[in-house]
């Protein structure tokens, strides 16, 4: 039977930096996947004929950012480095006498639980 965690009484405003967190990083892994594959344009390549396979990996070429994508790019990592530093830094984790790593784990799945039960 595994181990019951125990349970953490987070702070609401810690729950919300923390699911904030979660909903850019998704949106920008969602975004990024609709950018060329080089943030400057650069010639596409082709490689070596792999062994026992007909298979070429390759790339198009890539006609680099625009400044409209490079300016989302910048606010979205904007946004993610100032909530992973509004919930690394908050006043919350001060008050744990150990378990943090286990606070922080149970923090990232807080979300997923009703309130009052993370």
């Amino acid at each position: 039977m595994p181990k019951k965690s125990p349970a953490f009484d987070f702070p609401q405003d810690l729950r919300d930096a923390q699911l904030a967190l979660h909903q850019t990083r998704a949106a920008y892994e969602e975004y990024a996947k609709t950018l060329p594959w080089s943030a400057e344009p650069m010639p596409g390549w082709e490689g070596d004929k792999q062994l026992h396979s007909s298979y070429r990996s390759h790339k198009e070429d890539s006609p680099g950012y625009t400044e409209e994508r490079a300016t989302e790019v910048r606010r979205f990592q904007a946004e993610l480095l100032r909530l992973s530093i509004e919930v690394s830094t908050h006043p919350f984790w001060s008050t744990l006498d150990g378990g943090v790593v286990e606070a922080r784990m149970a923090l990232k799945h807080a979300y997923e639980q009703p309130d009052g039960e993370a």
